[in-house]
């Protein structure tokens, strides 16, 4: 019998993410599982060097630097039938002639959610000891804390508040339970059982705000979820409350935010802000209860290589005839990432 013929596949992406994406070993099993060039790695869907390619493809390999795909970039590609995006959230790369034209979407978004949940849960434990602070004790003093000083230290108990059990929340409650937390859960879309068998509780915003030490947001960046925590909201959070943002920065009013940190009321760890990267001049970069990363709790240098292992599975369930196991469906765009 002749073998199955290789969907034929085009790279769409910043070509710098290739190589941690598909290392050689990678992309090997890549080239077996789908008819591609390597050294074709498409910015603009109307260069003419790709046109040829681009009318051929069944298959987008897409990743971070793939420009929108609108109407344009479908008639550029005409027997085009799935995309398979080597990164997460898909929201500003699909559009509605996509979903209109029927093509399939898969998204790496699963395996970018771990680091992110790996990242949060050693913030949680590091807020929990109070690390940030006593760093900064120590810094001036040289000396080591009192047992007055370390008197409200530890993870033993502390009050865990989840917002949104995202694929990034929900790895993250998965990662607490061995730990002695009790841990909160506000999700419109979870029912009370369905939050205990998470491992958390089921609260309101309001209420997970009011009885949390530690707040860590993994909501999607929707209209319903902007500005979700203004002033009135992050007053409720009690005094000396950390907040442990990974999600987006739009998600909180940057400014009553700012007001909270400069008072020193609340700490925070913020690996996104609004906007992104703050100006020079923000006080959050010299405030020493305020923790700023560069936006790299999400997959970075060798995790890159899960999000491609990913896109090959999926080429290999099409090649197999099976459905794709990361699938992105239209329905689920109003509520996701």
């Amino acid at each position: 019998m002749p073998s199955p013929q290789l969907p034929r596949a085009v790279f769409a992406l910043d070509p710098v993410h290739l190589p941690l994406l598909f290392p050689p070993p990678l992309m090997a099993r890549l080239r077996q599982a789908a008819e591609l060039d390597p050294a074709l790695v498409v910015r603009d869907f109307t260069d003419p060097a790709a046109a040829a390619a681009l009318a051929e493809a069944e298959v987008l390999i897409t990743g971070w630097g793939c420009p929108h795909l609108d109407a344009g970039v479908l008639t550029a590609t005409p027997r085009l039938r799935t995309v398979l995006h080597a990164a997460g959230s898909v929201r500003s790369l699909v559009g509605d002639a996509l979903w209109e034209r029927g093509i399939t979407v898969s998204s790496a978004v699963t395996g970018n959610a771990l680091p992110v949940a790996e990242y949060t849960l050693a913030m949680i434990l590091l807020a929990g000891k109070d690390t940030f602070t006593h760093r900064e004790r120590f810094r001036s003093t040289h000396a080591y804390p009192s047992p007055v000083e370390t008197a409200h230290t530890g993870n033993v108990g502390r009050q865990v508040g989840i917002i949104g059990a995202s694929r990034v929340g929900r790895r993250v409650l998965e990662l607490l339970r061995p730990f002695d937390f009790t841990v909160l859960l506000h999700d419109p879309y979870v029912s009370a059982a369905e939050a205990a068998g998470l491992g958390a509780q089921l609260l309101s915003l309001d209420d997970l705000l009011s009885r949390s030490d530690i707040v860590s947001l993994h909501a999607p960046d929707i209209p319903e979820t902007y500005r979700m925590l203004d002033g009135e909201r992050l007053a409720l959070i009690r005094d000396g409350g950390v907040l442990i943002n990974t999600s987006r920065g739009a998600l909180v009013d940057p400014d009553a935010l700012a007001d909270e940190l400069v008072s020193g009321r609340l700490h925070a760890v913020l690996d996104v802000t609004e906007p992104e990267p703050l100006p020079a001049g923000s006080p959050l970069y010299r405030l020493p209860n305020v923790f700023l990363t560069p936006h790299i709790a999400g997959s970075l240098g060798n995790e890159l290589e899960r999000l491609g292992r990913i896109v090959v599975e999926e080429l290999e369930r099409l090649g197999a005839g099976a459905p794709l196991a990361h699938e992105v469906r239209h329905a689920d765009m109003a509520r996701v990432a």
